[in-house]
């Protein structure tokens, strides 16, 4: 039976009764790319040019800049096609391979999230040993480290899903490729899937949200240590970015799981809207977030808007 075949495309998903809307839903969205993408890459030439922000912590922040970049531009530009051109139709190994960049991509930032944790930690509870452990190479190191953590956890989602019988519905419930989503559609025992899927999340995202939580008990225990409350404040008011970069990531991962596993009945507006903000908020959010919080990299913009003024 063909309907039980690998299928060559999967449609992407639409909100029933918006399609007349899906052009003005494209430029707002378009708009929030442009934010995403302009924010990121001010962020990463900043770093370049400016000599005191060669440190680990801006190197980490580097980091989450090319993987917001790159997550948002596997995804949203294709989003756009489907919006603008009504291009529904993704072909399978394009599915395959955008659902591999999402995860491995989302798993990369959780363990960057993670070392900015550790990174915040040294220096709180260890000021003096930081520059000995933090070094540039060692921060390198745990950049390809997670990089190499990220496919070979995730590489094994797209090739549990390659050899599965599909039904004939190949309607997915996103605008983009999820695991879940995708398998969801499989007419077959999809436990291994399953499964894999699950161990994977908790191996990986699940591990680094508690390993990040336990690193800020020990700031805080160290922080009330600290003679007054002006220190206190002071010294964990350095935590407050990389606080809000880490909500920013795991309240929108943590809701589109909940949407996925017990959202079923919602309508369709709720998947697709917690599927961009997904892929989108982190990507806007990381880089207001540093460039408020970090005062070189306010006074290095700042200067650069001064220069294009004269």
């Amino acid at each position: 039976n063909s309907s039980d075949l690998s299928p060559s495309s999967f449609i992407l998903a639409s909100i029933p009764g918006l399609e007349a809307a899906h052009f003005w839903m494209a430029i707002l969205l378009c708009s929030v790319y442009i934010l995403a993408v302009t924010g990121n890459c001010v962020v990463l030439f900043i770093v370049k040019t400016e000599p005191s922000l060669h440190a680990p912590m801006y190197f980490f922040l580097c980091m989450l800049a090319a993987i917001d970049l790159a997550l948002s531009t596997s995804t949203v530009p294709r989003v756009l096609s489907f919006y603008w051109f009504n291009t529904r139709e993704i072909s399978f190994g394009a599915c395959l391979v955008q659902m591999f960049l999402i995860h491995t991509l989302s798993a990369i930032e959780s363990t960057v999230l993670l070392a900015m944790a550790v990174d915040r930690y040294v220096a709180i509870c260890h000021p003096l040993r930081h520059a000995a452990i933090l070094t540039n190479s060692a921060t390198v190191k745990i950049g390809l480290v997670a990089m190499a953590r990220g496919v070979l956890f995730f590489l094994p989602l797209p090739l549990l899903l390659l050899p599965l019988p599909f039904c004939s519905s190949r309607v997915l419930s996103h605008s983009f490729c999820l695991h879940q989503d995708v398998m969801n559609l499989a007419c077959a025992n999809t436990t291994p899937s399953v499964v894999y899927g699950l161990t994977a999340i908790l191996l990986v995202m699940g591990l680094d949200a508690i390993l990040i939580c336990l690193s800020y008990i020990l700031i805080l225990k160290a922080v009330l240590r600290l003679a007054s409350w002006k220190e206190r404040l002071k010294v964990f008011s350095t935590c407050v970015a990389h606080i809000c970069v880490v909500l920013a990531f795991y309240v929108p991962l943590i809701g589109l799981s909940v949407v996925h596993r017990f959202g079923k009945d919602l309508a369709p507006l709720v998947h697709i809207i917690m599927g961009n903000i997904y892929i989108l908020v982190p990507a806007v959010l990381n880089p207001i977030i540093y460039g408020v919080r970090t005062k070189q990299i306010q006074r290095r913009i700042l200067n650069l808007i001064h220069i294009n003024n004269d």
